[in-house]
């Protein structure tokens, strides 16, 4: 038999509208990229703030190789634990108001490392539905019981923890942004339910970070819950516009993953090039809110463009989805706004559940309005044979137990 399977399964996928291609980009991200040779209106991109193309990034990371040359070439408890690393780990435990902070190599690696690393067989992990893959991952690699509750039900979490007492550790963990759906987790009603049990909390800030707070500094900021989350997890791949993953606690949870988080001992640490873009893209999202402002701006002014055709639009973040129902539709429409010059993969199962096919429209602060006018000019006529279509009309109880949120269509 062999790998003959292989083939069934991609025939299945093609037969469903689930077979996944990329895009090959020619150019830096931005608002516009190059496909082909031709330029694309990207509304796609978690490059939230537009740092990831900003000359002052490029400039710190070429100083760095210049300086440190690429790779770095062990784990950090080798030898590959440089000074930019030490650099940016006490400016993001500075940014994000911790004692401490520790680097991954990607966000993936840090959800699931640190979950791994505090839970076990003895313990529970108490999530929300809609939490992002690698949440999701982690708490099943863990070995630890795994309950999920409603989406933002925070009745439902009481309950899981008024039944969970005989565990030797209880672990919430959210999403503080949700990457699919774009809207924020009630966290101060979630931090207040944890302490009343004396659970451990843990928020996923990776979409909140550089977009939320007064200087980006991420939702719990924004919340006024400053020294009241024990674990924050945070990545450095969107609004900051470099690479990586990151813990912020403090200093005795640090060391505690330094030794026990099997993805940051055994993997090669971040090239210092990486790490010095990152301490630019912190330093520029401390120093110029404008960007933030704009960013929020444009949120606001897409949600008063989109809800001339679309009711009940919800924009909570610069995430904002419209959910056409089936694969295919959503899969034709995405092509459709292709061949218009408009970048918006569609986001089918298993990222979301059967049915709830959408278009996830990213927005970044270097959108201007004329780019958001052509969206919506574009998309009107083609949702024009939806009657009053609602974008998250789906409900937390339609999602199944096996679904696992991802950042990829």
């Amino acid at each position: 038999m062999g790998l003959d399977f292989i083939l069934n399964e991609l025939k299945a996928l093609e037969d469903r509208a689930l077979m996944r291609e990329y895009k090959t980009i020619e150019s830096a991200q931005g608002p516009y990229v190059q496909i082909n040779g031709k330029s694309y209106l990207s509304f796609c991109s978690n490059n939230y703030l537009g740092l990831a193309d900003h000359p002052k990034i490029k400039q710190a990371a070429i100083a760095a190789i210049n300086q440190y040359g690429w790779g770095a070439c062990a784990s950090r408890l080798v030898a590959g634990n440089m000074l930019l690393h030490e650099e940016l780990e006490k400016k993001i435990a500075e940014f994000k108001g911790t004692e401490a902070a520790l680097l991954f190599p990607t966000g993936y690696m840090t959800n699931v490392g640190a979950i791994c690393a505090l839970a076990g067989r003895e313990d529970i992990v108490i999530g929300d539905k809609l939490n992002h893959a690698s949440i999701i991952d982690g708490c099943r690699q863990s070995g630890a019981i795994f309950r999920v509750y409603p989406h933002n039900d925070v009745s439902q979490l009481e309950s899981l923890l008024l039944r969970s007492s005989t565990y030797r550790r209880r672990l919430v963990v959210t999403d503080s942004v949700f990457s699919m759906d774009g809207d924020t987790a009630p966290l101060p009603e979630i931090v207040e339910i944890a302490q009343k049990y004396d659970a451990i909390i843990m928020v996923d800030d990776a979409h909140a970070t550089g977009v939320f707070g007064q200087h980006g500094e991420g939702m719990i900021g924004h919340c006024g819950l400053e020294g009241k989350i024990d674990i924050i997890m945070g990545s450095l791949s969107k609004a900051v516009g470099s690479i990586g993953g990151f813990i912020a606690g403090s200093r005795h949870l640090v060391n505690f993953l330094k030794n026990k988080a099997r993805p940051f001992i055994y993997t090669t640490s971040l090239p210092p090039a990486a790490c010095a873009a990152s301490l630019a893209g912190l330093a520029l999202i401390q120093e110029d809110t404008s960007l933030i402002y704009k960013l929020w701006e444009n949120i606001r002014y897409l949600k008063s463009q989109l809800s001339e055709f679309i009711s009940n639009i919800s924009a909570e973040s610069p995430i904002i989805p419209i959910i056409i129902g089936s694969a295919e539709d959503a899969l034709n429409l995405a092509t459709r706004l292709y061949e218009n010059g408009i970048l918006i993969p569609a986001i089918r199962p298993p990222t979301v559940p059967l049915g709830t096919s959408r278009l996830r429209i990213s927005l970044m602060a270097t959108h201007s309005k004329e780019d958001i006018d052509k969206l919506t000019t574009t998309l009107k006529p083609q949702m024009a044979q939806k009657v009053k279509l609602s974008v998250k009309s789906v409900v937390a109880k339609d999602f199944k137990e096996g679904y696992a949120q991802t950042d990829v269509g």
